[in-house]
């Protein structure tokens, strides 16, 4: 068993970690407003509380829908410049370069998502009406990035193994 196949086993956990917390939060969600609409409109007792309990999977959905974006590659791009760049090298120097900037503002920013983590870690803040400690929430920022910066370094790989190919004369 070679280190890429342990690489990939680990690597097949985690997305598939990641689409099964996606999945069950899309379903949570709605499930949450569809109960406070009944019990608001049908019963006329709404729950307290329900919209400070939905901030906890919203947070998370977000974050991990930016880590799948990253995962899949169809985060949004600015590619006017590709419109305009035609020679297969100077292609891949850019996806080179840009995916190199994309690893160390991730990591920039993974970094002050670790500082947070310990922060909300530290200081075990608490939900003002259902005391449930804001770390479950505040936590997503830093694992989403920790994500997002795994995706970006897998993506900056694959470019340049493609910008190396391009190099030795080889094409796409």
């Amino acid at each position: 068993m070679g280190k890429g196949s342990v690489v990939s086993k680990i690597s097949g956990i985690v997305k598939g970690g990641q689409e099964l917390v996606a999945s069950v939060l899309m379903i949570l969600l709605p499930v949450l407003v569809c109960v406070q609409v009944v019990l608001r409109y049908v019963f006329e007792a709404p729950l307290m509380g329900i919209e400070e309990l939905m901030l906890f999977p919203i947070i998370w959905l977000y974050m991990i829908g930016g880590a799948n974006a990253s995962m899949e590659r169809t985060h949004i791009s600015c590619g006017i410049l590709t419109l305009y760049i035609k020679k297969p090298f100077s292609i891949a120097l850019f996806h080179s370069v840009k995916s190199f900037i994309s690893v160390v503002v991730s990591l920039w920013l993974t970094y002050w998502a670790y500082w947070f983590f310990d922060y909300s870690l530290t200081m075990w803040k608490e939900s003002d009406l259902l005391y449930i400690p804001m770390f479950f929430g505040e936590s997503a920022v830093f694992i989403g990035l920790v994500l997002m910066t795994g995706y970006s370094i897998d993506e900056f790989r694959d470019c340049l193994k493609l910008f190396r190919k391009v190099d030795q004369g080889g094409t796409k």
